[in-house]
């Protein structure tokens, strides 16, 4: 390798995995110069970067997957002065001609982060909305752990003996658990009776621990989002999980989200151009982060049920001949632009 050659920048691509990266390296114009495989270790990360920087000065890599398994490396990467480049998945095109394997998805990375295709910077994942996005993470499970076992109580009460199912008859969802929690089951009775009694106690007792869990998880969300964006708070219908799940989706860096259309974008509120020679259309958007999405849309209804000012449109938009989906639609996009101003910086 001569000096030139060293002299010129290096753009990368890395396929994440579990276990293993799999890199590749671009000269300027796009031809490959190698590929290789190291593991997921901290001491991989730095076999990958030396290899790479083998080959010239390293301009930038782009990483698939840096949410996930690609998390670790692009932290690496970026605190050892590297722009890291967000590869959302393959380009489809490049798969059907010439396959699915871990190098040419290596390749086709590198080719994104060169040709300006996948420009996004990933995540940091190193402050306050990473801490976030573990609690939420947790809230969530306890959540539907709670559903799935007061579903399961409900259930094995309608089988249950005479006097356990009056018992727990009529009692509402909010006391179930606590009633459940309260039975006594007795050895010396019907075998029956006292495993059902044993079952239901131990189910309630279960979801009493899950409510202290999201009590405390509530508490430590509610003072890392106060943190992070107490004016975000301060926007009409937007609470604790819906701030906290908003900051989620913007990162620990929303720097790296360019303009409000963007940040649309982003959640899935921005309609997608559709529009073919005379005919000027747009059309839904299903992609974007989902629980971006969902979080927008709880804001809108509590808007449409308390908010004076959303009610009006939503009246005028209705004789205007609009369903109520697609004001809602419309109403989400609006949200997001206000909720764009108030995103930390």
């Amino acid at each position: 390798m001569t000096t030139l050659d060293c002299a010129r920048p290096v753009t990368g691509g890395v396929d994440t995995h579990l276990d293993v990266n799999v890199a590749a390296a671009l000269d300027p114009i796009g031809g490959l110069l190698g590929v290789g495989q190291f593991p997921t270790t901290s001491r991989g990360h730095a076999l990958l970067l030396d290899w790479l920087s083998g080959f010239g000065p390293v301009a930038r890599v782009g990483v698939e997957g840096t949410g996930s398994y690609g998390a670790g490396l692009a932290r690496f990467l970026r605190n050892s002065g590297v722009e890291v480049v967000e590869v959302d998945r393959p380009n489809r095109q490049s798969r059907r001609r010439t396959g699915k394997s871990d190098p040419a998805d290596s390749v086709e990375a590198a080719r994104a982060a060169l040709s300006g295709r996948a420009q996004g910077a990933g995540k940091t994942r190193d402050g306050n909305v990473e801490a976030m996005r573990a609690l939420v993470v947790a809230k969530r499970s306890a959540r539907s752990s709670k559903i799935q076992t007061l579903n399961q109580i409900r259930h094995l009460s309608f089988t249950a003996s005479e006097e356990l199912r009056e018992r727990l008859k009529g009692v509402s969802r909010q006391e179930l658990a606590a009633e459940a929690a309260r039975l006594r089951p007795r050895a010396g009775s019907d075998a029956v009776t006292f495993a059902t009694k044993t079952a239901i106690s131990m189910l309630g007792r279960r979801v009493l621990a899950l409510d202290a869990e999201k009590e405390r998880l509530d508490t430590l969300l509610a003072k890392l989002v106060k943190e992070t964006a107490p004016s975000l708070l301060a926007v009409f219908g937007v609470g604790v999980d819906t701030a906290a799940t908003l900051l989620v989706t913007a990162g620990d860096n929303p720097g790296r989200i360019r303009s409000e259309p963007a940040w649309a974008h982003l959640c899935g509120v921005s309609p997608i151009q559709a529009s073919s020679g005379k005919v000027t259309r747009y059309r839904l958007d299903r992609g974007g982060d989902r629980q971006a999405n969902s979080a927008l849309w709880r804001i809108v209804i509590t808007r449409m049920g308390a908010d004076p000012r959303t009610q009006i449109y939503v009246e005028r938009r209705l004789k205007e001949g609009r369903s109520k989906g697609e004001i809602i639609r419309v109403l989400k996009r609006y949200v997001a632009r206000e909720v764009y101003r108030y995103l930390p910086r």
